[in-house]
């Protein structure tokens, strides 16, 4: 059997500090305070070493603006955008996610708002990056998130005509009426 001893406080935190990983998470973090403000920030996580903050709709515009210009970091890549439907969150069902990469430094980061579903309105980022245009439109769609400023936002992949967004979870995964699916028919 394996060895398993338990670190020391102590002994993780010098772990952490030799993780490239986090050393450049957690100075990206420290410049994001700096340029921002620490109170702009919430929920600031590193799932799988991707660091992941929270901030409001009202700010997201600028800071991935300020990010994108920034020389120090070089986030001038928009690798996704996507929205977000969790029916459970009271006044924030609603939520967009922002990925923005740096390929000349090799820094991830993920920005997330989130907004109540009855004013489903967030900026638009086509002034920003080209490709925000098929995202936004994708995410209006499918969640019904309207991009403000967003040059032709209308369905992408859905026709025109759909008065409902497919991808919000107030919609059941099957058809209950179909009885192919029954035990009946797989022997149990």
């Amino acid at each position: 059997m394996a060895d398993q001893t338990v670190e020391s406080p102590d002994a993780q935190e010098t772990a952490a500090e030799l993780d490239p990983a986090a050393q450049k998470n957690k100075q990206l973090l420290d410049l994001l305070y700096r340029l921002f403000g620490q109170d702009t920030f919430t929920d600031v996580e590193e799932p799988y070493g991707f660091l992941t903050v929270t901030t409001t709709r009202e700010r997201i515009h600028d800071i991935i603006a300020g990010l994108q210009q920034d020389q120090e970091l070089q986030l001038n890549f928009l690798t996704t955008m996507c929205g977000m439907h969790w029916p459970e969150r009271k006044d924030q069902e609603l939520g967009m996610v922002y990925m923005l990469h740096s390929l000349v430094h090799n820094i991830r980061l993920r920005l997330k708002i989130f907004f109540p579903i009855g004013d489903p309105h967030v900026p638009t980022m086509t002034d920003l990056y080209s490709t925000a245009n098929w995202m936004e439109r994708e995410a209006f769609d499918f969640y019904g998130i309207i991009a403000v400023g967003h040059p032709n936002l209308i369905r992408i992949l859905n026709v025109e005509d759909m008065d409902y967004h497919p991808m919000r979870k107030q919609y059941a995964l099957e058809d209950g009426t179909r009885e192919d699916k029954t035990d009946l028919f797989f022997g149990r």
